[in-house]
């Protein structure tokens, strides 16, 4: 089964200091089609005016991954971590049983673009954690987050992986997915044909018993998105 969500159907909050695109209700945007996909539960798509952000707010057992897009983020939270995230890095937050942090624009001149993703975990409580990495701009499949942070990603608590997929032109790639599991894909950068179906930047995939799945770059430019591995 694949189902698409093209970028121009997701909801919009627009703050004047912020303009967001939610794939999946969020906020002031509800639609009880779209609550989520698995334990993934958010990707918000912002844009932060520059010297602007997001002041001190509190989570709970929540992992909470920023992926920069262009820009940098400061952030600063409660366990003692005051961080710039650049474009290309990704943040994991584990709120835990509690944390308070702020997100702002680190520019006083540019335009901050950056994924917010959020993913239920599956234990409560314990201790907030906070991990930052960049994986670089290799092509391929780059695993990022998994849940017991094998070969350097990050650790996440769920039964669930991200990779970073990047392509160069005319190249392909055969995605394997596991009995039982799900996949979702949010396209960043370019056009990726997936079994015959075009994505472009901000559309997503879901993607329900299917063995193999043949991803490709049928364009001039590279492209790049984000694979989540679900339970």
């Amino acid at each position: 089964m694949l189902e698409i969500r093209r970028a121009a159907e997701r909801g919009r909050a627009s703050f004047g200091w912020l303009d967001s695109r939610h794939t999946f209700s969020f906020g002031h945007y509800y639609d009880p089609e779209h609550m989520g996909y698995s334990a993934l539960r958010v990707i918000n798509d912002d844009t932060v005016r520059a010297g602007a952000g997001f002041d001190t707010h509190g989570h709970q057992d929540m992992e909470i991954i920023s992926y920069v897009l262009e820009g940098e983020i400061a952030h600063k939270d409660s366990a003692g971590n005051i961080k710039r995230l650049p474009a290309g890095e990704f943040q994991l937050m584990s709120a835990g049983k509690g944390i308070y942090h702020s997100e702002f624009n680190a520019s006083q001149h540019d335009t901050l673009k950056f994924l917010q993703i959020w993913i239920q975990p599956d234990q409560l409580g314990g201790e907030p954690g906070y991990q930052q990495k960049d994986f670089g701009q290799r092509e391929g499949l780059t695993p990022v987050i998994t849940p017991d942070g094998e070969n350097g990603t990050l650790s996440i608590k769920q039964d669930a992986r991200l990779s970073q997929l990047i392509l160069a032109a005319g190249e392909s790639l055969t995605l394997t997915q596991q009995a039982g599991r799900r996949f979702y894909l949010h396209q960043i950068k370019g056009q990726l044909t997936v079994e015959g179906e075009i994505l472009s930047p901000g559309d997503g995939l879901k993607v329900d018993h299917q063995p193999e799945l043949i991803v490709s770059n049928q364009g001039d430019v590279s492209v790049t998105a984000l694979v989540f591995d679900l339970p």
